[in-house]
């Protein structure tokens, strides 16, 4: 059965911007809340904060960006929100774009499939508590975390194109994606988990969690087409050159170079999940039929619309129509 989940839809500059959100998956049958990299609010310390609060709930990051931290810092910071939530933690890293890395270190990583795949190995060794002596380029360290009771944290990689997945099947604990269409992730995407995941002789496949925009057009919402929904919640994805070549992939014609072309080809691709309830639901239930194991409901841009009652409306009534039956 597929889990659904939450994304904070916002960047947090407040606390009590993200509290509704917390409650909503401490009152529905939601698995868990999510949060992508903050330059903000930074995630952990968000969730640390509901915490505090009185909203304890599993909590995923997808993903935060491995230049940011080290990976001794990134087994740390994840395992104090398990410590400090009492609630199971996903850690998702990804590499960033060429430019954020170049921006933050200097240059950007070399081999970036090399990169995640000493951070990641790296980070789970530190949260089995094992002495890590990492040898690697990029992350050469030796170290242990102190002991420590703790929920279990796994260890996700964020994903969009063949080589990764591959990687993640081999590595990680989890698989996590972004505007990846279904029929991509069915036929492209879990089949190089799969083939990783053979090749390190796992004989369990990673979870596979897939963030998926969502939007309902109804009555008296103007504005709220699926093609500008798409592409006022994914403008900046859009963009950015892995983004486009994972489209691209997918079956989205790129070539214009016109983001409202991008947009329309995320809709008919179905990695938006948009227009009335029953649309809606049946764009999401395609996730389900592709073998996604986790579904997150992304309500950025009805969020930036609409505000937030609009996207905890939208939430609640897809959570509701996708449980029930």
């Amino acid at each position: 059965m597929t889990d659904y989940s939450v994304l904070i839809p916002c960047v947090p500059r407040r606390l009590e911007q993200a509290l509704p959100f917390a409650g909503l998956v401490q009152w529905t049958g939601a698995a868990r809340l999510w949060q992508g990299q903050s330059m903000l609010l930074e995630p952990h310390q968000t969730f640390t904060g509901m915490a505090g609060a009185g909203f304890r709930v599993p909590t995923g990051f997808g993903v935060t960006l491995m230049p940011l931290r080290h990976p001794y810092e990134a087994a740390m910071q994840a395992r104090s929100v398990a410590m400090t939530t009492g609630e199971p933690v996903i850690a998702g890293f990804g590499p960033g774009g060429q430019a954020f890395q170049a921006n933050l270190m200097g240059a950007p990583y070399a081999k970036p499939l090399q990169a995640a795949r000493e951070y990641v190995t790296a980070v789970r060794k530190l949260l089995d508590g094992e002495v890590v002596e990492a040898k690697g380029p990029n992350f050469p360290f030796l170290g242990q975390l102190a002991p420590a009771s703790a929920p279990r944290v796994d260890v996700g990689l964020g994903v969009l194109r063949p080589g990764m997945a591959r990687l993640a099947g081999e590595v990680a604990d989890v698989v996590i994606t972004w505007l990846t269409p279904p029929g991509y992730l069915r036929d492209v995407l879990i089949p190089a988990v799969a083939e990783g995941a053979a090749r390190a002789g796992r004989t369990t496949l990673p979870r596979v969690v897939a963030m998926v925009p969502t939007g309902l057009e109804k009555e008296g919402r103007e504005g709220a087409e699926p093609e500008r929904l798409a592409l006022v919640g994914n403008a900046g994805h859009m963009q950015a050159p892995h983004y486009l070549d994972m489209l691209s992939r997918a079956g989205v014609d790129t070539g214009s170079g016109q983001l409202a072309d991008v947009a329309r080809g995320v809709v008919e691709t179905g990695a938006f999940a948009g227009g009335d309830l029953a649309q809606a639901v049946k764009g999401l239930r395609a996730y389900e039929e592709a073998g996604v194991d986790e579904i997150v409901l992304n309500t950025t841009a009805v969020n930036k619309l609409f505000g937030s009652r609009e996207s905890l409306a939208d939430l609640s009534s897809i959570l509701q129509a996708v449980t029930a039956a």
